[in-house]
């Protein structure tokens, strides 16, 4: 299993946005959070600057979308640049349909859970995915601390992504840094969004490999993937 780190643009400057981007050299994707101030309290982007970015970085892009209507929006962010585009379980109206039609436009589906939401009634969409994103903290906010109490949760997911043979990442957003990277690792997570930890670092770059190092360390010894 390949370790993926994520940068989080929600902490970078926003006036530099193709400048931060550039700073984060080594990421696997740019990970951007859309919120509309309706799903989550928090306001920050949409398709347009999604288009700008996409034209002005060659790493790919992960589209968050913490909005409303994800059936009617999460396409179009697809058609904006996008390389991967995660809708959230709550706002999505028939998320099959909706998975279906992010893949067949090009891009990688992807499916968040709040952290209140568990993972059990979703186990049958789980092939229609090529990811599920696992909130390690409440969505709306960029800073807050790593929720524990998420840790079982995301090693029920690894469990249901194993026992159906799925090649599915799994990944984790909020609160990931040097502190706790290596417990999601251990519990079943391959793919890391990093705010605060990557852009509020002196060197972004040197800080995406360091969590990369401290994931693949963790990931080596964990139990789930040395059954694969």
């Amino acid at each position: 299993m390949a370790v993926q780190i994520n940068p989080s643009i929600l902490s970078a400057d926003f006036a530099r946005l193709a400048e931060e981007a550039k700073a984060a050299e080594g990421a696997d994707w740019l990970h951007v959070d859309v919120m509309d101030n309706h799903f989550v309290p928090n306001l920050t982007l949409g398709v347009p600057v999604v288009e700008s970015l996409a034209r002005a970085t060659e790493i790919p892009l992960d589209c968050h979308l913490m909005i409303e209507d994800a059936d009617r929006w999460a396409p179009q962010y697809v058609e904006a640049g996008a390389g991967s585009v995660t809708f959230h379980a709550e706002a999505a109206a028939a998320p099959v349909r909706l998975a279906r039609e992010i893949r067949a436009k090009g891009a990688r589906a992807s499916m968040a859970l709040k952290p209140a939401t568990p993972i059990e009634p979703y186990e049958d969409l789980l092939p229609e995915l090529d990811m599920v994103l696992i909130m390690t903290v409440e969505p709306g906010f960029g800073g807050q601390a790593f929720l524990d109490i998420m840790l079982p949760k995301i090693r029920r997911t690894r469990e249901l992504i194993t026992k159906h043979g799925l090649e599915l990442w799994l990944q984790v957003d909020g609160g990931v840094s040097a502190s706790t990277i290596e417990r999601c690792a251990d519990a079943g997570a391959d793919v890391f969004v990093a705010g605060s930890a990557v852009y509020g670092a002196e060197d972004p770059a040197e800080a995406v490999r360091a969590l990369r190092d401290q994931a693949r360390s963790a990931t080596a010894t964990a139990a789930w993937a040395c059954a694969h």
